[in-house]
This record gives C-alpha cells, structure tokens and sequence, in this order.
C-alpha cells in the first residue's frame, strides 16, 4: 500500500490558513447576525405593540412569527460564541449542548404562544373587532422591508455550507412571506371590510410558525437522544468503510450530533495484523474519507486485528 501524503509542516500550513479563513468567516457572521437580531428584535415588539392597539391579531400572529425567527438567530450567534470556548475537563465537547437546550426551549415557548393566537382568532371569527387598516399596513410594510434588508445580510453567509446560518437565512425569508401576507391583508380590509380576514391570516401564520416549532422540537429531541443524523444513511457509511484498503470488516459503528452540523463516529474496525505505520495511515485514509463525504469531524476508530483461521 502507497500513500502520497504531505509532509507535515506543509499540512500544519494548510490547517493554520484555513483556521484563520474560518475565524475570518466566523467574524463576518457574527456581526452580520448582530444586525439581523437588532433589526428583527426592534420590528417584533414594535408589531406587538401596535398590533395590540390597532386591534390587528394578523400583527400580533407576525410579532409571533418574528419572535420564532429571532429565537433561531439568537441561539446561532450564542452557539459561534460558544464553540470559540476551549472545552474544560468535565465538559470534553464544551458546551455544544447549550444550543439543542435553547432550540428546545424555544419550540416549547413557539407551541405555546400559538395556541394563545389560535384561540383569540376563533373569539375573533364570532365577533371580530374594528381594526385601524392603515396603522396595521404601515407597520406590516416598515417590518417587510426590516425583513428584505435582514435577508440580505444574510444572504452571502448564508449560502454556504454553514447548515446553521443557512437556517437562519430561510427564517428570514419565511419572515418575509409573512410580512407581505399582512400588507395584502391590511389593503383588503381597508376597501372590502372584510374583518375575518385577519384572523385567518393570523392562523395561517400560526400554521407557519408550528411548523418551525415542530421541526425545531424533533431535530432537538433527536440530537438529545443522540440518533443518528437523518442526513447520513449508517449503511452506507459502513459500506464506505469497508471500501477503504486495509479494512476487512466493522462494527459497533455509532454516529450522532453534537450540535447542528457538528457529527461524530465511534467504530470497531478489522483490519489484518499489520504495521502499526501502516495502521496510522489507514487511520488517516478513513478520517479524511469520514471528513469528506459524511461531514463526521469527531472520530474515534478502535482497530481489531482479524484472526486467520489455519486450515
């Protein structure tokens, strides 16, 4: 077996450029995060607030939709910080965890904020109140164009392979569609007095918002439990195992998340009984595959020599 590895010093430059491109991007992120989560915090009580004065639920519902999306941004801003920590002795991964916690916590909080909205918009569909049409369009238009401007900080960042950021990108844009929703809503209420229309806007948002809230409580549940990602297939990750020279066999094979993109894999491997210089470059052929293809960071490879039965 031939390996063509680079030498050291020329792989410890490589890994130091591409930290420092990391820590760059990272920066980036954080401040264009900090913009979004003033920008999205400051329109979301001013929604509520005028919501609840001009009578529009449909306002309120977007406030809602908003505080969902400003959850999201928030725990992704926490979780860069957090993962720029050093991981202390009684913490060997740092304190990843923390950002499945607050996920959590925000679904539970999303699930209860749409039922309080679910049951004003019935008492509304029975006996629906006068609505100040224009205050409720002014505020829906200032908060979309809020949302066209978060949604483009966020756009370059959040177009890469950061699953985190991109996340927040796509709540932005569901911010969005929200806003727009309202506009329309406050336009024909104004020319057709069409009261019921907006609290069956205000469901339909709610509908949005459990959405989110679902996804967010069964990714967090699932990684709490430590299941396999639901995007890498165990078998076939096994199958690449076994693909790589050297490798006869695996088992024990166990994969889960950390946090959000974070992944990592424990496995018994059978190999033949061998160099351990030979050994160390299997190692590496399987990390850099596992790295590569899987997006598996953390790695933890328990090798097996495999007995020859003497016939």
């Amino acid at each position: 077996m031939t390996h063509d590895h680079k030498p050291l010093l020329e792989q410890q430059h490589h890994h130091d450029g591409e930290n420092v491109h990391h820590h760059h991007h990272r920066d980036t992120v954080k401040s264009r995060l900090g913009w979004v989560i003033t920008l999205t915090g400051v329109m979301m009580v001013v929604e509520a607030i005028f919501g609840y004065f001009s009578g529009s639920l449909a306002l309120i519902s977007d406030a809602g939709h908003m505080l969902t999306h400003f959850g999201a941004l928030l725990i992704s801003l926490v979780a860069i910080y957090i993962a720029r920590r050093p991981s202390q002795p009684s913490q060997s991964y740092g304190m990843y965890r923390v950002e499945i916690l607050a996920a959590l916590l925000n679904a539970i909080a999303l699930l209860v904020i749409t039922v309080f909205i679910f049951k004003e918009a019935v008492q509304r569909l029975l006996a629906p109140n006068p609505i100040a049409t224009f205050e409720m369009f002014l505020v829906a238009i200032i908060g979309l164009i809020v949302n066209l401007i978060s949604a483009a900080l966020l756009w370059k960042v959040g177009s890469g392979d950061d699953l985190n950021i991109r996340s927040a990108f796509l709540h932005m844009l569901g911010d969005t569609a929200s806003s727009v929703a309202v506009v329309i809503g406050a336009v024909v209420i104004k020319y057709t007095g069409a009261l019921w229309l907006d609290p069956i806007l205000s469901v339909l948002i709610c509908m949005v918002i459990l959405v989110w809230a679902y996804d967010l409580t069964r990714s967090s549940i699932l990684i709490l439990l430590e299941a396999t990602p639901k995007s890498i297939s165990l078998h076939q990750v096994e199958g690449v195992i076994k693909s790589v020279p050297g490798v006869g066999a695996v088992h024990d094979l166990h994969i889960w998340t950390i946090t959000s993109g974070m992944h990592a894999l424990t496995a018994h491997i059978e190999v033949s009984d061998q160099l351990l210089s030979i050994l160390q470059e299997v190692r590496h052929d399987l990390e850099s595959i596992l790295r590569e293809k899987f997006k598996i960071s953390h790695t933890n490879l328990q090798f097996e020599v495999k007995k020859i039965k003497e016939g």
